[in-house]
């Protein structure tokens, strides 16, 4: 792992496809230091390639989110080696099949639980000294399906996810670190594709550019 002590450093979890893996390579690209974090080795040495021939530097971190002993291994690097964080963009997701409540499958269930919220509540304060150290901003992602037919167990832990980031925002309004929300398009992702099968995928927006137009509203 290579110190980047002139960079600015961004955490990116999820950070192996999509958004995450957009977002990630975009601020390689704009000079920051990133340490993406995803479960799926093979993602990351890609992102590390774009990010590497795009003038960049990367960390990789090949960790799962819902084990809270190697977040807590991850949150120690970040004070130990950079000594503060002054990015983190959530993207990580559970995406369960779509499916009628009376035929919800618990596994599903219990992992859109254990990475859509759960992981979450340990995140967060583990990372949030990190950031207030850094002076830094955490950047998460509404997708409102809530109440929606087929989308119990994808709405209802996404609405959960988000609830806890709208408290953790409204508690460090003065005090930091900043919590921001963004908005995204749709977008030409695998999750959108497993969504919406018979979709028009002409319309949706390439993830790079959405990237580009999110980070430059957080002025990243």
């Amino acid at each position: 792992m290579t110190d980047q002590p002139q960079k600015k450093l961004a955490l990116v979890t999820g950070a192996s496809r999509g958004l995450g893996f957009a977002i990630a390579e975009e601020l390689g690209k704009a000079g920051w230091h990133v340490l993406a974090v995803a479960r799926t080795v093979g993602g990351l040495e890609a992102l590390d390639d774009r990010i590497q021939a795009g003038g960049g530097s990367a960390t990789l971190a090949p960790l799962d989110i819902c084990k809270p002993e190697e977040m807590e291994t991850l949150a120690n690097g970040i004070l130990g080696r950079w000594g503060g964080l002054q990015l983190w963009v959530h993207t990580a997701i559970h995406a369960a099949p779509l499916t009628p409540a009376g035929h919800l499958d618990a596994e599903d269930v219990e992992k859109s639980v254990a990475t859509n919220y759960t992981a979450l509540t340990a995140l967060i304060p583990l990372i949030e000294p990190a950031l207030r150290a850094g002076e830094g901003t955490a950047l998460f992602f509404e997708d409102d399906r809530t109440g929606l037919p087929f989308w119990g167990a994808y709405g209802a832990t996404k609405a959960a996810q988000m609830s806890l980031v709208r408290s953790w925002q409204a508690e460090t309004q003065k005090i930091g670190p900043k919590v921001c929300i963004a908005q995204p398009q749709p977008m030409e992702t695998a999750v959108r594709a497993r969504f919406f099968p018979a979709e028009d995928r002409d319309p949706l927006i390439d993830c790079h550019e959405e990237a580009r137009r999110i980070l430059a509203e957080l002025g990243a």
